[in-house]
């Protein structure tokens, strides 16, 4: 239950961050939390990461996997790195045996497409685990780690809360 006390600390770091906007818990399993945004209007599910392989972090690691009904978007994944990566470094997302090269930024990460968010989303529900690794800015690997167990049944509120929006 160590991860459950990060996943509030993050939801209540969202709350302050932005306290124009309100954010409503739809609620929290295991590692991962729910979320809507009616001023968006937006709803997500949310894990930070439970494990960070090499130095210590740039950046708090979490992964998104998002709404947002007046864009049609459903199941859009959104991954915060713990490190911000090197010019032209890859990102790969493994989740059981599949893996996924993402799009990336200078600290995050995207599908390719819809139907790449559709294969990591159906992946994620039938994993135990998944790892983002990347190389960072001074050419070091890296990887963060993430526990899927109560996934599903967030990414299923976050698609549920924003149902009727």
């Amino acid at each position: 239950m160590r991860a459950l006390p990060a996943t509030l600390l993050l939801a209540a770091a969202l709350l302050v961050a932005a306290p124009a906007t309100a954010r409503d818990s739809l609620g929290i399993w295991n590692n991962w939390g729910a979320f809507s945004d009616a001023g968006v209007p937006r709803c997500y599910a949310i894990a930070m990461a439970d494990k960070v392989e090499g130095r210590v972090n740039e950046l708090q690691p979490y992964f998104t996997v998002g709404n947002w009904p007046r864009r049609g978007a459903r199941g859009e994944i959104h991954v915060r790195l713990s490190r911000r990566i090197g010019p032209g470094s890859s990102v790969t997302l493994s989740i059981g045996g599949q893996r996924f090269s993402l799009l990336a930024g200078a600290a995050d990460a995207w599908a390719a497409d819809r139907r790449m968010d559709a294969a990591v989303v159906a992946a994620m529900r039938s994993a135990a685990t998944m790892s983002i690794t990347a190389r960072s800015g001074s050419g070091r690997t890296f990887t963060d780690t993430y526990t899927l167990a109560g996934a599903a049944s967030a990414m299923d509120a976050a698609l549920l809360g924003c149902a009727q929006n």
